[in-house]
């Protein structure tokens, strides 16, 4: 930590020197556009905002070909995802090393989601498609202070393109790919008066795996179909006064990702193409989400803004997943039938403004939420089935607060930020489990486990910020952030079980700067953090003997350490190059079994690789009366990682080599046709056809789920 700060006070130094006024001849006539985010609550340019941020607008989610959560994850570096084993369509989300690899619904994420400011509770479901987006942003480190769930991690937030007065719009997208892939987009907004609007959007998505099911069931393992529909509505009440209203719905029908079973250590397999004749009654996944938000604006002055936001939200799921058949036997170690639904309802308001030199905003969050989940698991080896039911019934309030003040001294450079938020959990939750013998009908039984907790925090932040120039600033930042505690319904007992496990929390300090240099033809941000994460949530085995029983507990504090910068260049006025890295060092300093048995050595840090980087480079060609070509490919590649469990049961069983992956795309773009535009392009995801692990897991023997091989496509796009 001290290194990388030196280093960023002297990049401040440089910085601030690279930006002496140019001569007429050296001043250049193009520069890199502006980003905004709203990663603080209110619109703000990136270059401004005091936080470590991707964003990507929806354009770059195109021409990258970012269609889900998932492929964010070659776009960031510290940021992780991973499919949890019993459904690909629930992804495990890190951000700097801290996530959850479990999916219980007694478990809160280490990482928040975010749609235009609703928090989405549960992992399940969290793959969706991404259907009309403006913008993506990914906020790194904990967000303790303005967001309505706590995060350890931090946060990733969508925010949906809102439908506009001004003119009727029309888009449509189809794509083509390897593997039958087919995607289709439509979206369309309409005036219906001079104050209100509404826009539909509609995505169809679906694509064969690629690993055959040589048994019954479904034909593959790995295909993807999905569906989303969305309609915004905006009515202006008054010319202060603005009220929306979001209903979104999404189906996921995907088939169970293939569990191969994998080498040890950092050896990689050869990527399979079909599964074992012996799998029986392979069943596809059903995963529904949808929800109702209303979103009512006031501009009481010019100096400030009231709003509410009200959201009742959804989720069904089934998800089904076969463990090796095969590997041993004709039978499969165990297959998995988890059935989660779940309900939510949030109400937030936010008063923020400005008062001469302060800046200010305010909140009270609320949050509930009852859900249930039925688990069946049978194991053919054993002879054994296995029926559990788990009932929750959750509530939080928060009541948080931010003033920016900007002095006259030093020329109005310095701004000084303090934030507080006061957190209140109220979590409940109940246990049923039984077990039989295979292939007989098994019901979980009464409630025998019931746990009742209350857990509160208080979560304090600072941020000095200081402007060099008009185009360099550097900031450094205190935040405290906080996860509540929950239950595992995989406890080694009842008591354990009604006992469950308390909050933990961390402790971040983090020195940055944000510049454009170069006559804005050059951005450069980066931030150095060193986080103490305390009471750490550690899932431990209590029987030796029996691998499906952990218990969750306090048990763990660690140091996490990094770096991440993130660079574009405006080589040219045609050619951008985009570069970004991230590094993190992460070390359990005390992890005490149940007992009290110091397990310090027998733990370490999972989908955190010490190193990644992600390179882009594209280039706009002349224009034509047909249209004009762009070209870009992207390079991302990541260090080595653990990504099985923290426990090192067997040392290097769970490794995950250095991999890294090529992409391009062509296109030829704003093709002039009548009433509108077209964009055609071809693209290629992979095209080094490199074969790796996505992600690990031991079910007796160590196993793997593999990265999609090289896939082409083409997109077709039309605007008016």
């Amino acid at each position: 930590m001290k290194h990388s700060t030196k280093a960023l006070a002297s990049l401040c130094v440089a910085g601030s020197a690279l930006t002496v006024p140019a001569t007429a001849a050296e001043k250049q006539t193009f520069q890199l556009e502006e980003v905004i985010v709203t990663a603080q609550k209110r619109s703000e340019s990136l270059q401004e905002a005091p936080i470590s941020i991707a964003s990507f607008s929806q354009d770059q989610l195109t021409e990258k070909g970012i269609y889900r959560l998932e492929d964010l994850q070659s776009q960031v570096p510290n940021l992780q995802f991973s499919p949890h084993p019993n459904s690909a369509t629930t992804p495990r989300i890190f951000i700097r090393g801290i996530g959850l690899i479990d999916d219980q619904v007694t478990l809160d994420p280490s990482v928040a989601v975010y749609m235009d400011g609703v928090y989405l509770a549960r992992s399940q479901g969290l793959s969706v498609e991404i259907a009309d987006i403006e913008r993506i942003e990914v906020l790194r480190g904990p967000q303790g202070t303005l967001y309505g769930r706590n995060a350890t991690g931090g946060s990733i937030n969508f925010v949906n393109r809102q439908p506009v007065t001004e003119a009727f719009e029309f888009s449509q997208q189809f794509t083509v790919g390897q593997r039958d892939k087919f995607y289709s987009k439509t979206i369309a907004n309409a005036p219906v008066h001079e104050r209100a609007a509404l826009k539909l959007s509609y995505l169809k998505s679906t694509q064969d795996g690629f690993v055959d099911n040589e048994g019954t069931g479904v034909d593959r393992f790995g295909d993807t179909d999905r569906e989303a529909f969305m309609l915004n509505a905006l009515w202006r009440v008054a010319d202060n006064v603005e009220l929306r209203y979001t209903y979104d719905q999404s189906d996921i029908e995907d088939t169970p990702a293939y569990v191969a079973q994998a080498p040890t250590g950092f050896n990689v397999g050869k990527r399979p193409s079909k599964g074992s004749a012996s799998v029986a009654n392979l069943e596809r996944n059903d995963v529904d989400s949808s929800g109702h938000m209303a979103t009512l604006i006031w501009q009481i002055n010019d100096a400030m803004e009231f709003k509410s936001i009200t959201a009742y939200r959804e989720l069904e799921a089934h998800t089904y997943q076969d463990y090796l058949t095969g590997a041993f036997a004709p039978l499969p170690i165990f297959t998995t039938d988890y059935n989660p639904d779940q309900e939510q309802f949030t109400q937030e308001f936010q008063l923020q403004g400005n008062y001469g030199q302060l800046n200010y905003i305010a909140g009270l969050y609320y949050f509930e939420e009852e859900g249930a989940s039925d688990d069946f698991i049978d194991q053919p080896l054993s002879g054994v089935s296995v029926a559990r039911r788990t009932e929750i019934d959750n509530s939080a309030y928060a009541g948080y607060g931010q003033v920016s003040w900007t002095p006259d001294a030093f020329e109005q450079r310095l701004t000084v930020t303090g934030g507080l938020r006061y957190s209140v959990d109220e979590r409940k939750a109940k246990l049923a489990q039984n077990v039989g013998p295979i292939n007989t009908p098994v019901d979980a039984g009464p409630f025998f486990g019931n746990g009742d907790n209350d857990f509160d925090n208080l979560s304090p932040s600072l941020i000095l910020a200081y402007d060099f120039s008009d185009t360099v600033n550097a900031y450094a930042k205190y935040v405290e952030g906080y996860k509540t505690g929950g239950f595992s319904i995989r406890s080694s007992s009842i008591a354990r079980f009604n006992e469950g496990f308390d909050e933990e929390t961390v402790t971040s300090y983090e020195v940055g700067i944000k510049s454009e240099l170069w006559q804005r033809r050059l951005r450069i941000n980066a931030a150095a953090f060193s986080m103490d994460y305390d009471d750490i949530q550690v899932s431990v085995q209590s029987d030796p003997n029996n691998s499906s029983v952990s218990d969750v507990v306090n048990a763990g504090e660690a140091t996490i350490e990094g770096l991440e910068l993130d660079l574009t260049a405006l080589l040219f006025s045609r050619l951008t190059l985009g570069f970004s890295y991230g590094y993190t060092d992460a070390d359990y300093d005390e992890v005490l079994s149940p007992t009290g048995v110091d397990e310090t050595d027998d733990f370490r840090f999972i989908h955190i690789p010490r190193h990644s980087i992600n390179t882009d480079l594209s280039y706009d060609f002349p224009a034509t009366p047909y249209g004009y070509v762009t070209a870009s490919v992207n390079y991302s590649w990541q260090d080595r990682k653990y990504s099985d469990t923290t426990k090192k049961i067997i040392p290097v069983r769970n490794g995950i080599d250095d991999y890294g992956l090529l992409n391009a795309r062509l296109a030829l773009k704003q093709i002039p046709v009548p009433a509108g535009e077209l964009e055609i392009a071809v693209w290629g995801k992979n095209l080094e056809n490199k074969t790796y692990y996505i992600s690990h897991f031991f079910t007796g023997v160590p196993a793997a789920f593999y990265g999609e091989p090289r896939t082409v496509g083409a997109d077709l796009i039309y605007r008016f």
